[in-house]
């Protein structure tokens, strides 16, 4: 069975380019368009890997990280930041309860060893 990989963009765009590299190689794809979307989807399908991103209106990325942390299940997904900014720094991510950050936008070159990391 092939494992669950959510993404949580804004931007429908970046959102389908993502989307279709990952089921690319071979997984499952859940989308949310923001941070509220992200915590009721991670409630319902479980998902075993997250991009997500950091700037979002409704409910940005750290904050829906907390809460999923905090929920069912929630210490068990690998959850990888995704930003525009390449200035985000890899410890304000961590102490936020990521477990890594990506500067947008991702290629195929960086995505697939970094899914067989968190996902083998």
């Amino acid at each position: 069975m092939s494992k669950t990989i959510m993404i949580v963009e804004d931007y429908a765009d970046s959102c389908e380019m993502m989307r279709i590299l990952i089921q690319y190689l071979g997984y499952n794809v859940i989308e949310a368009i923001d941070g509220s979307d992200a915590v009721e989807k991670f409630a319902a399908f479980h998902p075993e890997f997250i991009f997500m991103d950091l700037a979002m209106p409704i409910m940005d990325g750290a904050t829906a990280t907390k809460l999923i942390r905090e929920s069912e299940g929630g210490d068990k997904v690998s959850i990888v930041a995704l930003t525009g900014f390449g200035n985000t720094s890899f410890e304000k991510t961590v102490k936020a309860g990521f477990d890594g950050v990506m500067v947008k936008p991702l290629s195929i070159e960086n995505l697939e060893p970094l899914l067989n990391y968190y996902l083998s």
